[in-house]
């Protein structure tokens, strides 16, 4: 977590209360960084506004521009934040999500820091919510906030794949392991790794008579077992904080996450477009709605 050094917040503008920025200034504390609070305004009525000349137009904008930019400095000045360097940045953009993208490619930002809410699930098929377009799209990490709070040894929860033997899964299981690990020394926190597998399929318990359900469970379950302990080893995490559970990834992420009380899960996601984005997502989308923690969502290197 050294590498974060550069902070883009996302602010809220409809709540009072920033979390995301709370979050970012308690880890800018502990890790010597620079805050940007960033916000993307748009209204569509101002456009639409004929009898105005486009230089008053722009007037117009930059009046509400100024006006957030001074709200949000009100707001960080109540936050007694002498002690750190943070900047505000407000833009004109009709797409929330391109203007945070556009702002990390062009100031090379390390991490980006959002506060999340549950979204209805029917809208977020039709109507991707900003949530998912960075988590697909934005090329650097990003930190979703809840209300969770970050206690004195904590834990952090580490969802990872060792079934798999791909390089791909192999290097964003060391990479989000090694996230969990510099994660837990900066906030004093204990790295947890989770890995579920999936249940012997019905239909060839059904379809074959002879097949041995129970041996197969317990094969599939030591191979993840064993695969788990190898990776622990390898960072040095004790096989205490390891645990292997049958079941969909987001079922077993949301029930450890809950026994552990988790102030924060690490994931890895990949990006996706048009029509499986929609309909299939990925783990992290499925689970992130269901946990009361924080969510660090990874992408696979050279993203």
């Amino acid at each position: 977590m050294e590498k974060y050094q550069n902070l883009l917040v996302v602010i809220d503008p409809t709540q009072e209360s920033q979390k995301a920025l709370a979050r970012a200034i308690e880890l800018a504390r502990k890790n010597q960084a620079k805050i940007t609070a960033f916000l993307s305004i748009f209204d569509f009525s101002y456009e639409m506004t004929t009898m105005l000349s486009s230089e008053e137009r722009e007037s117009m904008r930059g009046s509400v521009i100024e006006s957030r930019t001074q709200w949000i400095n009100e707001i960080i000045s109540d936050l007694n934040t002498a002690d750190l360097a943070i900047d505000v940045k407000v833009v004109w953009h009709n797409r929330p999500f391109e203007a945070i993208i556009d702002q990390v490619e062009s100031q090379q930002f390390d991490l980006v820091i959002k506060g999340t809410h549950e979204h209805d699930k029917f809208k977020a098929v039709i109507f991707t919510p900003t949530d998912w377009h960075i988590l697909r799209k934005c090329p650097c990490p990003v930190l979703l906030v809840k209300e969770h709070l970050w206690p004195e040894n904590g834990n952090i929860l580490a969802a990872i794949n060792v079934g798999s033997d791909e390089a791909e899964h192999v290097a964003l299981n060391d990479k989000i392991t090694e996230e969990a690990k510099n994660l837990a020394n900066i906030i004093n926190a204990n790295a947890n790794l989770v890995n579920s597998f999936p249940g012997t399929p019905v239909n060839i318990a059904i379809e074959i008579p002879e097949f041995n359900a129970m041996e197969y469970n317990d094969n599939v379950k030591s191979h993840h077992q064993e695969a788990m302990v190898e990776h622990a080893n390898k960072f040095g995490i004790d096989e205490a904080h390891t645990f292997v559970r049958e079941g969909l990834p987001e079922d077993v992420i949301e029930n450890m996450a809950n026994e552990l009380d988790a102030e924060l899960v690490i994931l890895g996601t990949v990006g996706r477009t048009g029509i499986s984005a929609a309909l299939i997502g990925n783990t992290a989308e499925h689970v992130i709605d269901r946990l009361n923690c924080d969510v660090l969502a990874l992408k696979p290197d050279g993203f």
